[in-house]
This record gives structure tokens, C-alpha cells and sequence, in this order.
């Protein structure tokens, strides 16, 4: 009877919570959504284009392999994907060394790590691939005016035996907060998703930035001009805090998809990952 009266209980907070009007993000429309779900679905996504075909692939807490997980890397970030090649980031609660692991065109799988600089945040949020397959960007959490760069392990930095170096910064100029996930639109062009649960930035909580570079990534500082495009979709049953999670951009069909998990007990029920394309 008590648990008759506590599902009725849920069922009627679901029915009368009131979800949050719909956002506009300038440049895109919104065309649909799909569940995300929490253990597998939650934290990224990457569209993986190769001759045998295309797939999309989502990470998440359950997603994790259990032999990373048993080395301490318990975090796996939003993944990136080009020419083929893919990466996952991860992290772990300690101070060691980040890890990316990567899979060749071939299917082929390596684990690349690298160890932290004297000034680098342990977090590693993200993993976004230069459409040519020479860079990645990592991000870190928190408050940051720089997007961390190295070559792309496994394309440009075969040896995953050898530490991944740090090889460049994209300084912004003005600063993000708990920046979830970034992709490339083209090589000088990437869209990210904030998490920001402050708005003080740019105006507004959980907003889509761009980022345009002055140039292609080369291995030199760049400096990346940021602008808001405002404030990404929360709606849900629940009321509470949302989390904005990885994104991905599908350049087959100009794809722009945003993961955002919904507050409390509809994490399992209506979180999404919506779709938008240029408007």
C-alpha cells in the first residue's frame, strides 16, 4: 500500500510540474529530440563516418570499460570523431594522467596518456577532433579563458607508448564556464556546449557558444573569438537543475545534436538529445 501511494505520489508531481518554456538559439533551429538515456547515453556523442558506414556513438557512466575503470579512470567525457578516427576522453580523481582512448579507421583500439602540466586542471570534459585529424581539443571544468590542443593521438601522434604532449592553447577572449563538450563546424569554426549554472558570462544559464579561431589549428597559440547563442532547450517534468552534456556535429546532413539530462527522477524518464539544424 505504501508503495502504491509513493508511485501515485511521483506520477502526480510528473503531471503537474510545469517544464520550462522553450529557448531560441540563434543560427538553429530545433527539429526534434531522442531519449538519452542516463547510464549509456549521458555524457557525449560522436558521428563516426567510415567507408563500411556511419554510426553514432554515446558515452556514459556505463560505457566505461571495466579494465580502465579498475585503473582509476572512473569519468568518461564527450568524444569526438574525423577522417575515421575516434577518441574518448577520461579522467580520473587524482592528479595522474589523463587518458584518451582511441579507435583507427581500421577498428583498432589504443590508450593514449598524457600527463598533466604544472597548470592544467585534472578534468577532461571533452575530446573535439580538427576535421583534418591533425589536433585535438580537450577542455577543462570551471571557469577558463584557454581550449587545451595536442596532436591527434594515434593520426599525428602515433606512439601511444610515449606521453601525449601539450602542443598549443586556443586563448579565448572571454571566458566559459564548465564547458561539457565542443565540435567542429569547420576548421576555424566550433560549437560548444556550457553547462554554466551561473548566466553571469553571457546572460544566460546553459548556453551553446561558438567559437571562431583566427585561424587553423597549427600547433601555435590561436586565439578563438567567443560569442553566445543563447540559452540551450530544459524541459522536463521536473523542475530542479538541468545538466548540458555533450554535442556533436553530423556533417552529412548539417546534424547539430546537444545532450541535456534532465533534474532529479526524470534523468531516467525525459532527458534528450535534441537535434538542430541551420535556420
Amino acid at each position: 500500500m505504501r508503495r502504491t501511494a509513493i508511485l501515485l505520489a511521483l506520477v502526480a508531481l510528473l503531471a503537474t510540474a510545469a517544464p520550462s518554456p522553450a529557448q531560441a538559439v540563434t543560427g538553429w533551429k530545433e527539429v526534434g529530440s531522442d531519449r538519452a538515456r542516463p547510464l549509456d547515453e549521458s555524457q557525449g556523442l560522436a558521428t563516426i563516418v567510415r567507408p563500411s558506414g556511419t554510426t553514432i556513438r554515446y558515452t556514459g557512466v556505463g560505457t566505461i570499460p571495466a579494465d580502465l575503470s579498475s585503473q582509476g579512470w572512473n569519468h568518461v567525457g564527450d568524444p569526438g570523431s574525423a577522417q575515421g578516427w575516434y577518441v574518448e576522453p577520461y579522467q580520473r580523481d587524482d592528479r595522474g594522467a589523463k587518458l584518451f582512448r582511441v579507435q583507427a579507421p581500421d577498428g583498432s583500439w589504443a590508450n593514449y596518456r598524457h600527463a598533466l602540466e604544472s597548470w592544467e586542471a585534472n578534468n577532461n570534459s571533452f575530446a573535439a577532433v580538427s576535421p583534418d585529424a591533425r589536433w585535438m581539443v580537450a577542455g577543462e571544468w570551471g571557469t577558463m579563458d584557454r581550449l587545451l590542443v595536442h596532436p591527434m593521438p594515434g593520426a599525428a601522434f602515433p606512439d601511444a607508448s610515449k606521453n601525449l604532449p601539450y602542443a598549443s592553447a586556443i586563448r579565448l577572449d572571454h571566458s566559459v564556464r564548465d564547458v561539457q563538450g565542443c565540435d567542429f563546424l569547420t576548421a576555424t569554426r566550433l560549437l560548444c556546449a556550457s553547462d554554466d549554472p551561473d548566466g553571469s558570462l553571457f546572460g544566460t544559464t546553459k548556453p551553446l557558444l561558438q567559437v571562431d579561431l583566427a585561424g587553423p589549428l597549427s600547433g601555435s597559440d590561436v586565439t578563438g573569438h567567443v560569442t553566445s547563442l543563447g540559452q540551450l532547450p530544459l524541459r522536463s517534468a521536473c523542475g530542479g537543475n538541468f545538466e548540458v552534456e555533450g554535442i556533436d556535429f553530423d556533417e552529412r546532413d548539417g546534424t547539430l545534436r546537444v545532450i541535456v539530462m534532465s533534474p532529479s527522477v526524470c534523468i531516467a524518464f525525459d532527458s534528450k538529445t535534441y537535434r538542430f539544424q541551420h535556420s
